[in-house]
């Protein structure tokens, strides 16, 4: 088995619905290899008050691209509900015997450039302050020593160059992350089991088809994991996994889609339809 770190980015809207033989095969998975969790927090953000789960919590920039529109009290709930988070997830690998620690992203791990300022409200275009940023590099350098048998917890929050701390997109913190620390492997856990192109499941796909499918094709979350593939791929991961399986089982191609380098001449692979129940 490899001893290259594996990184797992933990969907917000999936982790409630692990069931205890997923978490006992990701700490097996841990003992035998560095293992490096991101976590989503998008469903406990939404239950912690009304106005997370208000449409109006969501802004959209000139360019069509959609965030969190992020204040330092969005911030400070971020932190709220990612430390409940983070003690669950913790608890669940140590009891399973497994090292576990957690770290802000914007502890020195993520840095993030300034974000977008123009968003559209009531349909006209305003400047806004938004505390969110595209990533602009990693520094493993707080992670310390990775080592089979040892976990870490990212929270994927970032410092922009004027010292302050911002909201990044998780998928593409996980991808950011599994370059910088030569990751064999990104594992995006969703609560879908393939993804859908063209309304069909697929088992694999190379990064050029995705990109095509994702700019034509694919909306919301979806949209965003596949951005964050590309940039894995990109990175140097070999190779980016999707859907709702066990660890052993996604990495094994027995469910789930894979991508991988490649272009669009080389056709996603359908997979059983039977298993093609939601698309994002």
């Amino acid at each position: 088995m490899s001893t290259a770190p594996l990184v797992v980015k933990l969907g917000g809207s999936a982790l409630d619905d692990l069931p205890d033989p997923w978490w006992d095969d990701l700490a097996e998975h841990a003992r035998h290899r560095p293992l490096l969790l991101v976590h989503g927090w998008s469903r406990p953000l939404k239950q912690l008050g009304g106005r997370h789960a208000d449409p109006a919590a969501l802004l959209r920039d000139r360019y069509g691209n959609q965030s969190r529109w992020t204040t330092p009290e969005v911030i400070a709930d971020i932190k709220t509900v990612s430390e409940r988070l983070a003690a669950d997830v913790l608890g669940r690998l140590e009891r399973r015997g497994v090292t576990a620690r957690r770290l802000l992203g914007s502890d020195g791990l993520v840095a993030a450039a300034p974000g977008e300022r123009w968003w559209w409200r009531e349909k006209q275009l305003v400047e806004l302050e938004n505390l969110v940023g595209p990533i602009t590099g990693v520094d493993p350098a707080p992670l310390g020593e990775l080592r089979p048998g040892q976990a870490h917890l990212v929270t994927p929050l970032a410092r922009n160059s004027a010292g302050q701390e911002v909201n990044t997109d998780g998928d593409r913190a996980a991808a950011a992350l599994a370059a910088a620390v030569g990751a064999a492997t990104l594992v995006l856990v969703t609560d879908v089991p393939h993804l859908l192109v063209d309304g069909a499941p697929v088992t694999r796909i190379t990064a050029a088809e995705a990109a095509r499918f994702r700019d034509k094709g694919a909306t919301g979350g979806m949209r965003k994991k596949l951005r964050a593939a590309g940039e894995a791929l990109d990175g140097g991961v070999p190779s980016v996994v999707l859907g709702s399986g066990t660890v052993t089982d996604l990495l094994a191609a027995r469910t789930g889609t894979l991508l991988v380098p490649g272009e669009p001449s080389e056709p996603p692979v359908p997979a059983p339809t039977a298993t093609a129940t939601a698309t994002a």
